[in-house]
């Protein structure tokens, strides 16, 4: 049960991932006519690029960076500080991996949408848009913030339930400091 919900959270993750990268796409494309636009503008006379345009691309951003926080996790992407985690046991990492998911990444994630709810509320009850002239809504962009930190919480359960199971099982590759599904 709990190593076909890691995987249903992989999927998902990997799902994230799937867009992020048309995201990217998405975003280089709309810079690149945002740069056109702006110095050929200038050079016949029209305004050819908009500040909801611009806007665009800086939500872009946003979602790429705020969706990709669990798939990186899954990926084993985040920067870690592995001074000393490098020399120890798989066992000892699957433990220090454990303990560290359920203790500071899981509440941090509840912290970060306990936190974020109530601006994410008022942008929805103001319909809040971008002060500038041509801007954007923002209160969609910001409940982004919200679905970020669950996706994260998810794929932070998925890594303590497979390093769990793999505690369980006793099964540790030390060459390989990978977590398959049990």
């Amino acid at each position: 049960m709990a190593a076909r919900l890691a995987d249903a959270i992989d999927r998902m993750s990997e799902g994230a991932g799937t867009l992020i990268r048309w995201l990217v796409l998405v975003m280089v494309l709309l810079g690149a006519f945002n740069a056109v636009a702006r110095y050929l503008g200038r050079s016949i006379g029209v305004q050819l690029s908009s500040n909801a345009f611009i806007e665009a691309q800086w939500y872009l951003f946003s979602l790429i960076f705020l969706l990709g926080a669990g798939y990186t996790l899954k990926r084993r992407g985040h920067v870690s500080v592995d001074v000393m985690y490098e020399r120890f046991t798989s066992r000892t990492k699957a433990w220090i991996d454990l303990v560290g998911t359920v203790l500071l990444l899981l509440p941090f994630c509840v912290f970060g949408i306990v936190m974020a709810w109530p601006s994410v509320r008022n942008s929805w009850a103001l319909r809040e848009v971008s002060p500038d002239p041509g801007g954007l809504p923002r209160y969609p962009i910001k409940s982004v913030i919200l679905i970020a930190f669950v996706l994260l919480f998810l794929q932070g359960l998925a890594w303590a339930l497979r390093r769990g199971a793999q505690i369980r099982s006793g099964r540790f590759d030390e060459d390989r400091d990978e977590v398959a599904s049990p």
